[in-house]
């Protein structure tokens, strides 16, 4: 079993660590792009360009591993809006590519006032306005920009993200009973997200579905399970190592054993 996943950088993190943690014999391709991260600055086009080339590039490690990809996963809600479309138009049907979407849906469900932490970008689009339209109508729904929070996860800069959090934290309402991580580098942090809301807010994420749907698609349950799977990082198309930043966070020491120390 062979999954790609494809992300500017290590907010893949937490899918991957889902992933492994429910099929640990899957062969990962953690397909990062730090020659032009961040891509959340970028154009569509720009986007669409970059995340076509990162399965690009795991779906070559694969067939140099000697088999084809089962999945491209896309664990970023940026590259899921702008480029979902492209890479579901060159590898499905015979790849079934998944995204992200920010879990806003169920995070209304109970009806209690909900913020969602996003991006600044993420915060203005028409495409989050889009989803609380749509998943959460009637209720109060508080969007939170948390300015520079992703980059110093990105990082591993603990000062600038206790900063990051802590200003998030000051935006969100009192009354708020449910927190939106609508980045999936705030995954990384979820601790510290939770211990600056005053542990008064549920925090919903989206790595645990995605790496279900993945599974899902792909028909996991039905494949007896191998081997332990191996980690395959590549850095703009260069096999490499994990990133120093990624070993300080829970979900990137759980992918660090089937990752190669170097290169």
């Amino acid at each position: 079993m062979r999954i790609a996943l494809v992300d500017s950088g290590i907010g893949m993190l937490s899918t991957a660590a889902a992933l492994h943690a429910a099929r640990p014999d899957a062969d990962l391709y953690l397909s990062m792009d730090p020659d032009h991260m961040p891509w959340g600055r970028r154009t569509p086009d720009q986007v669409i360009r970059r995340a076509l080339a990162g399965a690009d590039a795991a779906a070559r490690a694969a067939t140099k591993d000697g088999g084809d990809l089962d999945a491209v996963v896309v664990p970023c809600n940026t590259a899921s809006v702008h480029g979902l479309g492209a890479l579901r138009a060159e590898y499905e049907p015979r790849i079934p590519v998944i995204g992200t979407v920010p879990a806003i849906k169920p995070a209304a469900v109970a009806g209690t006032p909900i913020a969602v932490w996003s991006t600044e970008v993420t915060t203005r689009s028409a495409y989050q306005h889009g989803l609380v339209e749509n998943f959460a109508k009637g209720v109060d729904v508080t969007p939170v920009a948390c300015v520079g929070l992703a980059e110093a996860v990105e990082s591993a800069d603990s000062g600038r993200i206790a900063e990051a959090v802590e200003y998030a934290a000051e935006l969100t309402p009192p009354q708020v009973r449910g927190v939106v991580l609508g980045c999936t580098h705030y995954d990384l942090v979820d601790a510290r997200i939770f211990e600056a809301l005053g542990h008064r807010a549920e925090l919903f994420t989206a790595a645990e579905a995605v790496a279900a749907q993945t599974l899902r698609r792909i028909g996991a349950a039905e494949r007896p399970a191998g081997a332990p799977g191996r980690v395959r990082v590549l850095a703009s198309g260069r096999p490499a190592p994990l990133p120093a930043a990624a070993l300080t966070y829970p979900a990137g020491r759980a992918l660090a054993d089937g990752a190669p120390a170097d290169r």
